[in-house]
Protein backbone atom coordinates (compact mmCIF):
# COMPACT_ATOMS: atom_id res chain seq x y z
CA UNK A 1 0.00 0.00 0.00
CA UNK A 2 2.92 2.22 0.82
CA UNK A 3 3.80 2.05 -3.24
CA UNK A 4 0.67 3.76 -3.85
CA UNK A 5 2.63 6.78 -2.59
CA UNK A 6 5.71 6.84 -4.92
CA UNK A 7 6.64 6.62 -8.48
CA UNK A 8 6.77 3.34 -10.39
CA UNK A 9 8.66 4.74 -12.68
CA UNK A 10 10.97 7.73 -13.76
CA UNK A 11 11.56 9.13 -17.27
CA UNK A 12 14.46 11.40 -17.01
CA UNK A 13 15.04 13.84 -20.63
CA UNK A 14 17.60 16.04 -21.40
CA UNK A 15 18.51 18.48 -24.76
CA UNK A 16 19.94 21.19 -25.37
CA UNK A 17 17.48 23.68 -24.73
CA UNK A 18 16.38 22.23 -21.63
CA UNK A 19 19.77 22.29 -19.47
CA UNK A 20 17.67 21.24 -16.46
CA UNK A 21 15.96 18.43 -18.24
CA UNK A 22 12.53 17.41 -17.74
CA UNK A 23 11.13 14.60 -15.59
CA UNK A 24 8.09 12.60 -15.89
CA UNK A 25 6.92 10.21 -12.78
CA UNK A 26 4.26 7.65 -13.66
CA UNK A 27 2.84 6.74 -10.08
CA UNK A 28 0.13 3.36 -10.09
CA UNK A 29 -2.75 6.15 -10.62
CA UNK A 30 -1.40 9.54 -12.27
CA UNK A 31 1.68 10.93 -13.93
CA UNK A 32 3.44 13.93 -12.22
CA UNK A 33 6.73 15.98 -13.35
CA UNK A 34 7.17 18.21 -16.42
CA UNK A 35 3.92 16.39 -17.77
CA UNK A 36 2.34 19.67 -19.61
CA UNK A 37 5.92 20.67 -20.51
CA UNK A 38 6.20 17.01 -22.34
CA UNK A 39 2.40 17.13 -23.41
CA UNK A 40 3.46 20.74 -25.35
CA UNK A 41 6.46 18.29 -26.98
CA UNK A 42 4.62 15.67 -27.93
CA UNK A 43 2.36 17.72 -29.89
CA UNK A 44 5.35 18.16 -32.68
CA UNK A 45 6.66 14.78 -32.59
CA UNK A 46 3.12 13.56 -33.15
CA UNK A 47 3.12 11.37 -29.63
CA UNK A 48 -0.62 10.81 -28.24
CA UNK A 49 -1.73 12.78 -25.05
CA UNK A 50 -0.51 11.14 -21.74
CA UNK A 51 -3.95 11.81 -20.52
CA UNK A 52 -5.40 9.17 -22.97
CA UNK A 53 -2.49 6.59 -21.94
CA UNK A 54 -3.28 4.09 -19.63
CA UNK A 55 -6.88 5.36 -18.21
CA UNK A 56 -8.42 2.14 -17.40
CA UNK A 57 -5.40 0.86 -15.31
CA UNK A 58 -5.11 3.99 -13.62
CA UNK A 59 -8.50 4.24 -12.34
CA UNK A 60 -8.36 0.82 -11.53
CA UNK A 61 -4.84 0.95 -9.35
CA UNK A 62 -5.71 2.11 -5.99
CA UNK A 63 -8.63 -0.52 -6.13
CA UNK A 64 -6.76 -3.18 -7.25
CA UNK A 65 -4.12 -2.96 -4.68
CA UNK A 66 -6.45 -2.63 -1.84
CA UNK A 67 -7.71 -6.07 -3.09
CA UNK A 68 -4.19 -7.06 -3.10
CA UNK A 69 -3.85 -6.47 0.43
CA UNK A 70 -7.09 -7.86 1.18
CA UNK A 71 -6.16 -11.48 -0.42
CA UNK A 72 -2.74 -11.17 1.24
CA UNK A 73 -4.36 -10.54 4.58
CA UNK A 74 -6.79 -13.57 3.88
CA UNK A 75 -3.89 -16.16 3.04
CA UNK A 76 -2.51 -15.66 6.73
CA UNK A 77 -5.47 -17.45 8.12
CA UNK A 78 -6.19 -20.26 5.12
CA UNK A 79 -4.15 -22.95 5.60
CA UNK A 80 -5.09 -24.56 2.71
CA UNK A 81 -3.99 -25.12 -1.06
CA UNK A 82 -6.34 -22.39 -1.89
CA UNK A 83 -3.71 -19.59 -0.52
CA UNK A 84 -1.84 -19.56 -3.42
CA UNK A 85 -4.17 -18.60 -5.70
CA UNK A 86 -4.89 -15.64 -3.08
CA UNK A 87 -1.20 -14.66 -3.22
CA UNK A 88 -0.83 -14.86 -7.00
CA UNK A 89 -2.03 -11.78 -7.96
CA UNK A 90 0.34 -9.92 -5.35
CA UNK A 91 3.37 -12.27 -6.93
CA UNK A 92 2.63 -11.27 -10.45
CA UNK A 93 1.80 -7.59 -9.89
CA UNK A 94 5.33 -5.76 -10.34
CA UNK A 95 5.48 -7.83 -13.44
CA UNK A 96 2.06 -6.92 -14.91
CA UNK A 97 2.65 -3.37 -14.45
CA UNK A 98 5.50 -3.90 -16.76
CA UNK A 99 3.82 -5.90 -19.40
CA UNK A 100 1.42 -2.97 -18.95
CA UNK A 101 3.94 0.15 -19.22
CA UNK A 102 5.87 -1.93 -22.41
CA UNK A 103 2.38 -2.15 -24.52
CA UNK A 104 1.83 1.24 -23.32
CA UNK A 105 5.52 3.19 -24.52
CA UNK A 106 5.28 0.68 -27.90
CA UNK A 107 1.46 2.07 -28.82
CA UNK A 108 2.99 6.14 -28.37
CA UNK A 109 5.77 5.77 -29.85
CA UNK A 110 5.04 3.66 -32.86
CA UNK A 111 1.72 5.72 -33.23
CA UNK A 112 2.96 9.09 -34.59
CA UNK A 113 0.62 11.15 -35.94
CA UNK A 114 1.47 11.85 -39.29
CA UNK A 115 0.46 14.89 -39.34
CA UNK A 116 2.49 16.45 -37.21
CA UNK A 117 5.80 18.49 -38.14
CA UNK A 118 8.64 16.09 -36.79
CA UNK A 119 6.37 12.78 -37.01
CA UNK A 120 8.22 11.76 -39.96
CA UNK A 121 12.03 12.56 -38.89
CA UNK A 122 11.42 11.08 -35.39
CA UNK A 123 9.94 7.45 -37.16
CA UNK A 124 8.78 5.19 -35.04
CA UNK A 125 10.43 4.01 -32.09
CA UNK A 126 9.68 1.80 -28.51
CA UNK A 127 11.27 3.40 -25.48
CA UNK A 128 13.14 1.26 -23.17
CA UNK A 129 11.49 0.28 -19.82
CA UNK A 130 14.96 0.93 -18.14
CA UNK A 131 17.95 2.51 -19.38
CA UNK A 132 19.02 4.94 -21.30
CA UNK A 133 18.08 5.53 -24.97
CA UNK A 134 17.74 8.76 -27.72
CA UNK A 135 14.94 9.80 -29.02
CA UNK A 136 15.43 13.04 -31.78
CA UNK A 137 17.51 15.12 -30.26
CA UNK A 138 16.89 14.04 -26.50
CA UNK A 139 18.56 11.61 -24.36
CA UNK A 140 16.67 9.56 -21.81
CA UNK A 141 16.85 7.83 -18.96
CA UNK A 142 14.36 5.23 -17.41
CA UNK A 143 14.49 4.14 -14.01
CA UNK A 144 12.57 2.31 -11.56
CA UNK A 145 11.14 4.17 -9.35
CA UNK A 146 10.88 3.41 -5.59
CA UNK A 147 7.20 2.12 -5.74
CA UNK A 148 7.93 -0.65 -8.50
CA UNK A 149 10.92 -1.84 -5.87
CA UNK A 150 8.68 -1.59 -2.98
CA UNK A 151 5.88 -3.71 -5.19
CA UNK A 152 8.75 -6.25 -6.35
CA UNK A 153 10.08 -6.46 -2.75
CA UNK A 154 6.52 -7.37 -1.87
CA UNK A 155 6.25 -9.80 -4.09
CA UNK A 156 10.01 -11.14 -2.69
CA UNK A 157 8.48 -11.54 0.61
CA UNK A 158 5.55 -13.04 -0.18
CA UNK A 159 7.28 -15.71 -2.09
CA UNK A 160 8.93 -16.05 1.29
CA UNK A 161 6.35 -16.23 3.48
CA UNK A 162 4.33 -18.70 0.96
CA UNK A 163 7.29 -21.14 1.21
CA UNK A 164 7.71 -20.81 5.08
CA UNK A 165 3.50 -20.89 5.14
CA UNK A 166 3.31 -24.16 3.09
CA UNK A 167 6.27 -25.95 4.96
CA UNK A 168 4.50 -25.30 8.54
CA UNK A 169 0.92 -25.90 7.58
CA UNK A 170 1.91 -28.93 4.93
CA UNK A 171 1.48 -31.43 7.76
CA UNK A 172 -1.94 -30.11 8.48
CA UNK A 173 -3.39 -29.93 5.10
CA UNK A 174 -1.82 -33.62 4.21
CA UNK A 175 -3.73 -35.13 7.57
CA UNK A 176 -7.19 -33.16 6.29
CA UNK A 177 -6.68 -34.69 3.06
CA UNK A 178 -6.00 -38.59 4.84
CA UNK A 179 -9.44 -37.81 6.84
CA UNK A 180 -11.40 -37.05 4.07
Amino acid sequence: MVSLLLPYWVLRLSAPQFPDGLTIRAFANRLDGDVGELEGLNHYVGLGSFNDAATFERSIAIASIIVLAGLLVSAIVIHSRWVLVLVTPALLFPVIFLVDLQYWLWRFGNNLDPAAPLAAAVGAFTPPIFGRAKIAQFRTLALPGPGLLLAFLASVLVAVGLYYHRRAYKPLIESRERDN
